[in-house]
């Protein structure tokens, strides 16, 4: 993990080192272990250093080849360097490091835009290519590594974080209505936009070039990989997959096992992170283990289940790891906020701060963490989401149904009157279609209800899933941390993607009776019916973790917010969104926020999402406007 930037004056301008260097400085906590820079008249490379594979200097970036023809400035780790390094010595490269950076650079040079395809990894980069005046950009197949960019006339520029863009004397911060709306309809944005007007998110699994002399203003992308989860045409036995399966794990986390520091896991008591230690645990003798739980004293209902510390103490235990933890409460979140938004850079999908503690913890300890993420996306690991895709008359019937899901904030039907004071300005964009533009690439419409669950698949790694690695990425760059997600990996997701969705979801036919005008929780309904999702892995897992982990239903990494809302958070609450004095009244309506707020304080409706949402953006605001 690094943290990369860069300025290309197309028109042949020369780049000013002192911007160069504020850009850089801007991201100094994603790399304290060194800094570079590189100037070639128009064209300026900055990097952060976070040094994981090869500590020495040799190391250092912006990398020159030997020829003098590239330079890369690049952040991420590609896990199998080794073997592509292999390969380019049979070619005729020589190396004169041990790092992944210099395999990438010589890949580039060896294939062209084409090398991206070869990677096995998590990266943003940028190559110089100093004999032709072009630029190349590309992100990972899934969006691990983040890369930001934008156009200022002439000027290009990129960097891992919007800050380091800002630090640019020319950059505007004017918010941009249209992704706010967007936010507030998902909790996500599913375009390439941001908060800030101009200033855009580079698509995963694509590259760019760029070239002196160009007048484009807008970037052509080119797709070299995308999400295809799809019925195999010929299906295997359950126990060939399952142990194709339990092999494509193991390897997964041993490859991403590589480095030069200690490397630690995220323990949470759920089956994907336990899984992931009990295999590395084998590897790594006594590594270390890292779980946040939250103080219930004020919690009720389903949060009472919450805090899952003593199933992460018992797979310690079993796994021998030195296990540490920490207790958030109320307070924390009101404590951490100011922090946290400057990190997170804009508000995105979750409630993300207890991820910033359980970050900060681990870096006390480690530099590299492994963690859970990606499992519930590939493996169909919620649902109580997928039945609503199940049966529907045509493909806009679906999109009706699961854009309805979808509006995780506020329903349509309240947008007006929440917008009030800028709606004429925003009146005109339809989410609905920027929901069903996620499916753009798919060629074929579904016509059975496993390709309509196929597709829900598609949806969530292209959107939540994503935003789930943008706020994992921020908030453990936030402490100098390396996040690894073996889930994630070629190989694995291959596989998963043309699993059959019925060793994913096998109680299909439960789903497809689940009456909608039954006037109950639909997903509790659901689990009484079901009780399924990620089978297939569920029991290859139960080769390493207890059965009662690997039986449990699905809980996600939240804290008890819903009654500290209500409680012992309402001062800050009502504080911080006060009449006179928040600055989101610029935007929303006074009255359409306490309506919805009322709604969750009254107990009428469970409003934690949009009170979280409100109290990040305010922040947000203070800090970025």
């Amino acid at each position: 993990m690094c943290g990369i930037s860069g300025v290309f004056n197309v028109n042949g301008r020369p780049v000013s080192p002192v911007t160069l260097r504020k850009m850089a400085d801007a991201m100094a906590h994603r790399g304290p272990d060194g800094e570079g820079f590189y100037i070639d008249s128009f064209l300026g490379l900055g990097h952060r250093r976070l040094a994981i594979i090869d500590l020495s200097p040799l190391g250092h970036q912006p990398m020159t080849s030997d020829c003098g023809q590239f330079v890369i400035t690049f952040n991420g780790e590609v896990y199998n360097f080794r073997e592509l390094r292999k390969d380019l010595e049979e070619k005729g490269h020589a190396f004169r490091s041990r790092t992944d950076t210099e395999v990438v650079l010589h890949a580039y040079m060896e294939w062209g835009n084409a090398c991206v395809e070869r990677f096995n990894g998590m990266f943003a980069f940028a190559i110089w290519d100093r004999t032709r005046q072009e630029l190349f950009l590309a992100r990972d197949r899934y969006g691990i590594k983040p890369l930001y960019y934008t156009f200022l006339g002439p000027k290009f520029l990129f960097a891992s974080e919007q800050k380091a863009i800002l630090a640019h004397p020319d950059v505007r911060r004017d918010l941009d209505l249209e992704a706010l709306l967007e936010y507030f309809t998902f909790q996500n944005i599913f375009t390439d936009k941001t908060l800030l007007k101009g200033i855009r998110i580079f698509p995963a699994g694509c590259w760019a070039r760029l070239s002196l002399g160009t007048r484009e203003t807008t970037l052509q992308v080119h797709r070299y990989w995308d999400f295809d989860f799809r019925e195999p045409e010929n299906v295997c036995s359950e126990e060939e997959y399952a142990e194709e399966l339990d092999r494509l794990f193991r390897q997964a986390v041993k490859r991403q096992l590589v480095s030069d520091v200690d490397v630690g896991a995220y323990l949470s008591g759920g089956m994907d992170s336990g899984s992931i230690t009990a295999v590395a645990a084998t590897e790594l003798p006594y590594m270390k283990t890292f779980t946040c739980g939250f103080d219930l004293h004020s919690a009720s209902g389903l949060e009472l289940g919450f805090d899952e510390r003593e199933k992460a103490e018992y797979m310690s235990y079993l796994f021998k790891t030195e296990h540490y933890e920490m207790v958030l409460k109320a307070g924390d979140m009101e404590r951490v906020m100011p922090r946290l938004a400057w990190h997170l850079e804009e508000p995105r999908v979750g409630q993300s701060y207890p991820n910033y503690y359980a970050a900060q913890l681990a870096s006390k300890f480690v530099k590299v963490v492994i963690s859970g993420g990606g499992g519930d996306e590939l493996f169909g690991g919620y649902p109580w989401r997928y039945y609503r895709a199940a049966v529907c008359a045509d493909f806009d019937d679906y999109i009706d149904r699961y854009y309805q899901y979808w509006q995780r904030l506020v329903p349509n039907t309240v947008l007006r009157e929440l917008f009030k004071p800028v709606w004429n300005e925003v009146k005109h964009v339809w989410t609905r279609d920027i929901f069903k533009n996620v499916f753009a690439d798919r060629n074929q419409a579904p016509c059975s209800p496993e390709e309509y669950i196929n597709h829900s698949l598609y949806f969530e790694a292209k959107t939540f899933l994503h935003g789930l690695l943008v706020v994992e990425d921020k908030l453990s760059s936030a402490h100098s941390l390396e996040t690894r997600v073996p889930f994630l990996d070629n190989d694995l997701v291959d596989f998963a993607m043309k699993l059959p969705v019925r060793m994913k979801i096998s109680n299909l036919e439960n789903v497809l009776r689940i009456n909608e005008n039954e006037p109950v929780n639909k997903s509790t309904l659901y689990f009484q019916k079901t009780n399924d999702g990620k089978n297939l892995l569920r029991k290859v897992m139960k080769r390493y973790i207890p059965d009662e982990i690997t039986s449990a239903q699905k809980q996600g990494f939240s804290a008890p917010d819903a009654s500290w809302f209500k409680g012992e958070s309402i001062e800050y609450v009502r504080r911080t969104l006060e009449r006179d004095r928040a600055r989101l009244y610029s935007i929303f309506d006074v009255s359409g926020v306490d309506s919805l707020i009322s709604e969750h304080l009254e107990g009428r409706q469970n409003r934690r999402l949009f009170i979280w949402s409100l109290l990040n953006l305010e922040e947000w605001l203070r800090q970025y406007r």
